[in-house]
């Protein structure tokens, strides 16, 4: 009798034992504790969504020694977290130039992001007087040279390029944007006005081209209340808040705010000054030491941060 009921107790164990290594059913997340990305059916969950979000603080320390000397007066990491710049967004770039924002912002986007670089129309930058005839021709052709080195400043984890020339945003782009970041472009637009309504085609450009909610974020050299409008009409580099507030907000943006982080007290212009006397480009100054302490002891700009919505 003993022994039956060893066996019995020892099948009990081996069957007990049996249930325990038997697969159970993994009981997945609820649809909100997901992220925006799409999990097939039979995908592990741990190789459908990244689990590493791009780092602003990691793309900044990646950037070359001389463009982090400029985060001292540019604020790139505050600037983008002030208008809420994210990975993932479809951001549209005003002037790119040689790319001192794109980089961060290719960086930045992500992989899953998208940048859209959009240039001055080449009949407004013959306007300047300074630009060759091969420069200007070259200008007719700016969206494919500039997509061609924004590609080489890209790597496999960066945003996609695209580009536009302000005044002809394709019909394809229309609200696709998440936001418009534009940093010290304003004031030559604002200059030629008169001369082909360039700042008033860009603003309709930039409320076009974002979606709804979108978020139009400005830098620009910021001219006091006190100084002349004459003045004060972008050809010196620097216009005025109330005229800028003004603009956009009669193409129906809205105003949500500002900050003062790009701010320079020490930069008090008068009526014989403008804006490329001081770093970086000290426009008179490079040859006279003391001229150039004095202009670099004041530092870059004084600038307004404004950002604007699209109504949803």
């Amino acid at each position: 009798m003993v022994n039956k009921l060893i066996i019995v107790s020892a099948l009990l164990v081996l069957i007990g034992c049996g249930e325990s290594n038997t697969p159970q059913p993994v009981q997945q997340p609820e649809p909100e504790q997901l992220s925006a990305v799409e999990v097939e059916p039979a995908v592990e969950l741990s190789s459908a969504i990244d689990t590493s979000p791009v780092e602003l603080d990691a793309v900044l320390a990646d950037q070359p020694e001389d463009v982090q000397a400029r985060f001292l007066y540019r604020h790139p990491k505050e600037t983008l977290e002030f208008f809420g710049i994210k990975p993932g967004m479809s951001v549209v770039e005003p002037l790119p130039g040689r790319g001192w924002y794109s980089k961060i912002l290719l960086g930045y986007l992500g992989k899953d992001g998208q940048l859209i670089g959009a240039d001055y129309a080449a009949d407004m930058y013959a306007l300047f007087g300074f630009m060759s005839p091969q420069a200007l021709i070259a200008k007719e052709t700016w969206v494919t040279t500039w997509t061609g080195d924004a590609e080489g400043w890209r790597n496999e984890d960066s945003a996609g390029v695209q580009a536009f020339v302000l005044g002809t945003l394709p019909e394809q782009m229309k609200a696709s944007a998440d936001a418009v970041v534009s940093v010290r472009a304003l004031h030559n637009l604002a200059r030629f006005e008169d001369q082909g309504q360039y700042l008033s085609k860009a603003i309709q450009n930039f409320y076009d081209v974002l979606k709804p909610g979108g978020i139009l974020g400005i830098v620009q050299h910021e001219a006091r209340a006190d100084m002349p409008d004459d003045w004060a009409n972008g050809s010196n580099g620097y216009i005025k808040k109330a005229f800028l507030i003004e603009r956009l907000q009669q193409a129906g943006f809205e105003f949500v705010g500002e900050t003062d982080i790009n701010n320079n007290p020490k930069d008090q212009p008068t009526v014989e000054d403008f804006v490329w006397r001081l770093p970086p480009t000290l426009r008179g100054a490079r040859d006279n030491p003391e001229l150039k302490a004095q202009r670099e002891a004041i530092g870059e700009t004084n600038r307004m941060t404004l950002k604007f919505r699209k109504p949803e």
